[in-house]
């Protein structure tokens, strides 16, 4: 029986599962992700009591701090969100921390030295879960003297995994060439490529919403679905990123990996079982039967755009080229808007349209499943039009998932109107689920990959954008749309859906009120 299998098998499947003898070994330590979102989620996975008893943190780093001193730094900023100074101090003795540069072999030395002498006295049986909090340039810097030191290596008693975060290459041949590299020191089965979105309860609720419900499932096809899309906006600009996003795009940075996750969970095939390789294949099966992108048909399907100076929340906010470390000549994207054609039985015919970017008028991730007109309307001789039905999957920033049907409002004898049933997680429970990087780091330490990108799908990934890839490094700044930061990007996004007969949905509209439309 399988791990996952076993978890299931439980009395309560509710309950989380507590992995057992563990450690936690985070590389780029004193660096912001670590110090934002790891130790935040650490901290708070051992305050549940998810953490066993066997367990150790060490960070790994070149900042020279004392081990005194990093266990101080954490201390202070758990204490800025947290009041438990007992619990924090009971979490810091598990702290330890060496500096050290990455392409130096006297750092290994020490880490196998260190990791030697912690094991033994937490008991963690040589358990080891690497976490590359770096940038990624120096990944193989990394692997590669671990596998050296023998760090990489597993036995029948003890596991070494390793945690690698995004992006994992900048187009196809890099990534291949990473990926074969990483396979020289490491199985498939000990590489855990980080994607935060999948830790998000909405995300996960996805596979639930199709697949345990009959009233989804059978029209969950072309028959009924009129098309998807996908949106991902942030009222943010590059803040801090500007060097990582000077070469990276948000192509690169949302689409390849996070928007190629969230549509791959709408539109694959049913898996067999809940077991990570069964999902994992349905994931890679939906991925290549995408419809390839012809080099000279690429501005037909997508549009790509960057920010100038606007207004966010009432405050002026600069362009992207005048923003901190950013090229003032750059022709990087900062917003993509594409649509996307899948070539299955499934889903002949339907687009799924996608857009994501920086400096939109507010900040929400959603996908949004649009159903098709009913085949004959009876309310159509009292000229009344009737808005497509619709099932919204709210990600952030409230997570939940709404449902939009037509519906008699009191009144008038045709008095028809849209009917919004929303569900929020937070409302519904009472209580707030657990970070994406809390599910995830627990997922790794129990050995379960599902929530993490295989090699085969990302490699499918890469070979899918390419291709738009090399086409827009060829036209620089011809075909870059500037919009103005506050709006929902640039004008050619909505002439994208229009030339379909389509249009994005309305984003703009925030009422308490369950009726939308006009009344007839």
């Amino acid at each position: 029986m399988d791990q996952i299998t076993k978890h299931l098998s439980r009395k309560n499947i509710c309950e989380e599962i507590k992995p057992g003898a563990s450690s936690l070994i985070i590389f780029g330590a004193s660096g912001d992700l670590t110090f934002r979102k790891l130790i935040p989620s650490i901290y708070t996975l051992f305050k549940k009591n998810l953490l066993p008893n066997e367990f150790f943190l060490l960070g790994v780093a070149r900042s020279k701090f004392t081990e005194e001193e990093y266990r101080q730094e954490i201390k202070n900023r758990l204490l800025e969100e947290n009041e438990d100074n007992f619990i924090i101090s009971k979490f810091i003795e598990k702290v330890f921390y060496i500096s050290g540069f990455y392409d130096d072999d006297s750092l290994y030395l020490d880490l196998k030295n260190k990791l030697n002498y912690l094991d033994k006295v937490f008991n963690t049986h040589e358990n080891h879960l690497f976490y590359l909090s770096t940038p990624p340039n120096v990944y193989l810097e990394i692997i590669k003297r671990l596998g050296k030191f023998n760090l990489t290596k597993e036995s029948e008693n003890s596991y070494s995994r390793i945690i690698i975060e995004k992006p994992f290459g900048s187009n196809f041949n890099t990534s291949k060439e990473l990926d074969e590299e990483l396979h020289k020191y490491l199985n498939e089965t000990q590489i855990y490529r980080i994607d935060h979105y999948l830790g998000k309860e909405t995300v996960q609720n996805i596979m639930m919403l199709r697949f345990a419900n009959i009233v989804f499932e059978p029209i969950w096809n072309y028959k009924y679905i009129d098309n998807v899309q996908i949106t991902v906006a942030e009222t943010l600009g590059v803040e801090h990123r500007a060097g990582y996003f000077e070469q990276a795009g948000l192509l690169r940075d949302m689409f390849q990996n996070h928007m190629m996750q969230l549509l791959t969970l709408v539109a694959m095939e049913p898996p067999a079982s809940l077991e990570d390789t069964s999902v994992r294949d349905e994931k890679t099966k939906l991925l290549k039967a995408i419809r390839p992108f012809e080099k000279e048909k690429i501005n037909e399907y997508f549009v790509r755009g960057q920010y100038i100076e606007g207004m966010i929340n009432g405050k002026e906010v600069p362009a992207y080229k005048e923003e901190k470390n950013v090229n003032p000549d750059s022709f990087v994207e900062t917003f993509v808007a594409a649509k996307f054609l899948i070539d299955n039985w499934r889903w002949s015919g339907v687009p799924f349209y996608l857009r994501a970017g920086k400096r939109l008028k507010r900040k929400v991730t959603e996908i949004a499943i649009i159903f098709k007109d009913v085949p004959h309307s009876i309310f159509a001789k009292n000229d009344i039009t009737l808005e497509k039905n619709a099932l919204i999957l709210n990600i952030q920033p409230d997570e939940g998932f709404s449902l939009k049907i037509q519906a008699k409002q009191p009144g008038s004898k045709l008095c028809l109107n849209t009917l919004t049933m929303d569900f929020n997680y937070d409302e519904f429970f009472k209580f707030k689920g657990p970070d994406a990087y809390e599910r995830l780091l627990l997922d790794a330490m129990l050995g379960d990959q599902t929530l993490f990108v295989r090699s085969d799908a990302m490699e499918i990934s890469w070979k899918i954008f390419t291709p738009v890839l090399e086409k827009w490094e060829e036209e620089k700044h011809n075909g870059l749309r500037l919009y103005k930061a506050g709006t929902w990007g640039p004008k050619e996004s909505f002439e994208l859906l229009s030339k379909d007969n389509r249009s994005w949905r309305n984003l703009d509209f925030e009422s308490e009120n369950l009726y939308e439309s006009k009344i007839f």
